[in-house]
């Protein structure tokens, strides 16, 4: 069960997921701000206990279906993918296993800590306290969450002192994301990542107005390549004052990435396992990351990747990096020998399946 937008084609995921007996997409596009019905949702929230993100997200057309289909063919286990995914799913149905990508919570607190604004912190304080409440009656009506991260796992049981939640990694397939043969672009950095979501967005803007500056002015040949879908005009506009290349919907990001000599994650905000760490380290690239970047990832700093927090520091081991190709090439090495050995599909997949088949028997969880 999945959702598409205005004008996409939900044909393309079926043929992707043909091995399973059944794919409904429903249409459904999350109000945007501005418009009547954002302000429905905002409305909605402000007399609810639920944050605007959940209220924007639920949809009774998603709701509906779920329940047709499940009446139809008796799931044993229903998995939820998100906290929005939880708002979708019709009361009474059972077991389901709510997969947690990320503690929203987390994301949403430390964007009220970032923000400089007194008013939009203000709601934003309201919205993460609201999160955290959702989350924790997702955590307890599940059979079982399903965490990224131990960091995760002990975020959420600590919030829903009862209920089961272990930890599963984040997986990546190494046979699709591989070193490439092509050499990569003198001074080119790269970041992936959905545009839309702002994290990626407030870490973009943030490396084009304070770091990438100061990287510049030892390393005037410095470019840099953002890939992700939905940039914002402002997003643009910035990226067109720096001089950087935005990229917006690709087919496939593993080119772009290819090229980087330095893959760069300037997160301030987050929450989860940043699964495109794991695909820069899958293609054998040297990556700096803020200590939110690389946050409940398995990984030794210094060996797999360079944790730099701090406009300065950041930039520092950026130009350091382009400075020392046998040190990218160790980095690169060794992330790709940590992906293959922990991270690849077939040992997650497994550990994933094996706590399905408990909640399904129950074995794990209380319905």
């Amino acid at each position: 069960m999945t959702t598409h937008g205005p004008g996409d084609d939900p044909a393309p995921l079926r043929q992707v997921l043909a091995h399973c007996d059944q794919v409904e997409s429903v249409p459904f596009q999350a109000p945007k701000a501005g418009t009547a019905a954002f302000a429905g949702a905002v409305a909605r929230s402000w007399l609810s206990p639920w944050p605007v993100d959940l209220w924007k997200w639920r949809s009774p057309e998603v709701i509906a279906t779920v329940r047709t289909v499940a009446a139809r063919t008796a799931p044993d286990v229903v998995v939820a993918d998100f906290l929005v995914g939880m708002r979708n799913v019709p009361a009474g149905l059972t077991p389901v296993v709510f997969f947690a990508h990320n503690v929203e919570y987390q994301i949403w607190r430390r964007l009220h800590e970032v923000e400089s604004e007194t008013w939009k912190r203000w709601l934003l304080a309201v919205e993460w306290r609201k999160m955290r409440r959702a989350e924790r009656v997702a955590c307890r009506t599940a059979a079982l969450t399903v965490a990224v991260s131990p960091d995760d796992r002990d975020r959420l049981q600590a919030e829903a002192p009862g209920a089961r939640v272990v930890d599963v990694p984040t997986g990546v397939d190494v046979r699709y994301f591989t070193p490439s043969a092509t050499p990569p672009v003198r001074g080119r950095l790269v970041f992936s990542g959905a545009m839309d979501w702002y994290p990626n967005e407030d870490a973009i803007l943030h490396f084009l107005d304070a770091i990438l500056p100061r990287v510049r002015r030892v390393r005037p040949d410095v470019t840099l390549t953002v890939v992700g879908r939905n940039p914002s005009a402002k997003l643009r506009e910035a990226a067109t004052r720096s001089d950087v290349s935005v990229t917006g919907t690709v087919d496939d990001v593993r080119p772009h990435v290819a090229e980087g000599e330095v893959y760069v994650v300037p997160l301030r905000v987050g929450g989860g396992t940043r699964l495109k760490i794991f695909e820069a380290l899958a293609m054998g690239k040297a990556v700096v990351s803020t200590g939110v970047g690389a946050e409940g990832l398995a990984v030794d700093a210094g060996r797999h990747l360079v944790v730099a927090d701090g406009v300065e520091a950041f930039a520092d081991a950026i130009v350091t990096l382009l400075g020392d190709p046998d040190r990218r090439v160790a980095l690169g090495r060794e992330g790709r020998r940590l992906v293959e050995a922990r991270y690849s599909w077939a040992p997650v997949t497994r550990v994933f399946e094996g706590h399905l088949d408990r909640v399904r028997a129950g074995r794990e969880g209380a319905a």
